[in-house]
């Protein structure tokens, strides 16, 4: 449950504090800023998801000289597109926030969020790099307690700075610079101590032409898929926009509900990844298989458990994240059909982990855009039931992602693994 755990949780921290003030419009600008930065940040998901899964391989072949190299090698993709974005902060405002469509109230408060969070983007994305390698070895308590710390100090900065000392919006961004700093040096220290006594990487190991050109190719399938997957949300927030900021504000809410789910089924999709990309990098066809099987039933039981939850307590949930009762109403409007998304959403988490594992990264991408496509046709069929048919479309989004894979899978493993052994 920790692998994209940091940046949406900032998100929601961020919306409920903001929330308690009352205001729908404060609410609707940080809850576009945070779709924006998590959408912002996820394109670049691809630094946790390749590190992770190039990490489990090495460990699976044995190749424990290159789980540095790996390392480093992140660290300076994350360094370099951080930078970047930050030098592009101000025409990526004005493009983002334009394809938003919210209010001029709405994206004015936005922008006092984006313009001091954008300048944790290099921690950021260092930290999905970190994350990624210390998961890769199977070393999931230390990359929790780095997500703790993040976490913590995140919530309480925070609570201290929007309603104790009233910074509002700039107040939530402040905490987030500072939790995702000091996380990264937690992060970075870990590191070096888990490398302490591993051999020096020379530059011709590190700059290896074949790793780095394998490493691109796979990098640029999955941010091309991860992309595929943004502009489904973003596609989504920007039509809840346009039916006004109680919708958006109401819509923020249940997203909340949606990355809530999310945390549990991606546990599941981190083990996915490390099991399957250790079987693969051994070549071990029947360990890939079991860590398949398992990952999908433990998924499901996660996911009839948070439904009901949300059957049982959805609606005090809504209550703890806003005081507005206009927001609220519009909440539970559509609680019931946020309910179904953990069981539609099984199939699509732990299949990215087992395609992720395996790198199958090409694949990804092929059935993220279709994904897409059937998404966009859904909200045209669906678009004269308003909100609900929006929320509707985002379903059949979340089926067809797993449907795709699920059906992709067989073929996959036949061509990784050559055809099953015969029995008997």
């Amino acid at each position: 449950m920790i692998a994209n755990l940091t940046t949406p949780l900032i998100g929601i921290v961020s919306t409920i504090a903001i929330g308690r003030l009352g205001e729908p419009t404060l609410l609707g600008g940080v809850a576009i800023a945070s779709v924006v930065f998590d959408c912002l940040f996820w394109l670049f998901g691809f630094l946790r998801m390749s590190t992770l899964a190039f990490t489990a391989q090495a460990l699976g072949a044995g190749e424990v000289r290159e789980l540095r190299a790996l390392l480093l090698r992140g660290l300076v993709v994350a360094a370099v597109v951080g930078v970047s974005l930050i030098v592009l902060q101000i025409p990526l405002a004005a493009l983002l926030f334009g394809a938003m469509g919210g209010s001029e109230a709405v994206t004015r408060a936005a922008r006092i969020y984006f313009d001091i969070r954008i300048w944790s983007a290099p921690l950021v994305l260092a930290n999905y790099v970190v994350l990624g390698w210390l998961i890769g070895q199977a070393r999931a308590r230390l990359a929790l307690g780095v997500q703790v710390a993040i976490n913590l100090i995140n919530m309480a900065a925070t609570a201290l700075l929007v309603l104790v000392f009233d910074f509002g919006i700039a107040g939530a961004a402040i905490a987030a610079l500072g939790a995702e700093a000091t996380g990264l040096v937690l992060g970075i220290l870990i590191a070096r101590g888990l490398s302490r006594g591993h051999p020096a990487i020379s530059r011709a190991a590190l700059l290896d032409r074949t790793k780095l050109l394998r490493m691109l190719a796979v990098n640029r399938d999955i941010m091309i898929r991860t992309a595929s997957l943004i502009a489904a949300f973003l596609f989504f927030t920007a039509q809840g926009a346009r039916h006004g900021d109680v919708t958006l504000a109401a819509n923020a809410v249940l997203h909340n509900f949606l990355l809530i789910s999310a945390f549990f089924l991606d546990g599941l999709a981190n083990a996915a990844e490390q099991l399957c990309g250790r079987a693969y990098g051994a070549r071990d066809r029947s360990g890939f298989i079991r860590a398949t099987r398992l990952v999908i039933a433990w998924g499901f039981g996660f996911a009839l458990a948070v439904t009901a939850s949300y059957a049982l307590f959805g609606s005090v949930l809504i209550d703890i994240m806003t005081a507005s009762e206009e927001v609220r109403r519009g909440s539970r409007d559509y609680l019931w059909l946020v309910t179904l998304a953990p069981v539609l959403g099984v199939f699509a988490f732990a299949y990215d982990g087992i395609f992720i594992g395996a790198t199958w990264a090409r694949e990804m991408r092929n059935l993220m855009v279709l994904s897409l496509a059937i998404f966009l046709g859904a909200w045209l069929a669906l678009r004269s039931l308003g909100n609900a048919g929006l929320w509707g479309a985002l379903l059949v989004h979340y089926a067809a992602r797993g449907g795709l894979q699920a059906l992709r899978y067989p073929a996959m493993l036949r061509k990784s693994f050559g055809p099953a052994p015969l029995s008997g």
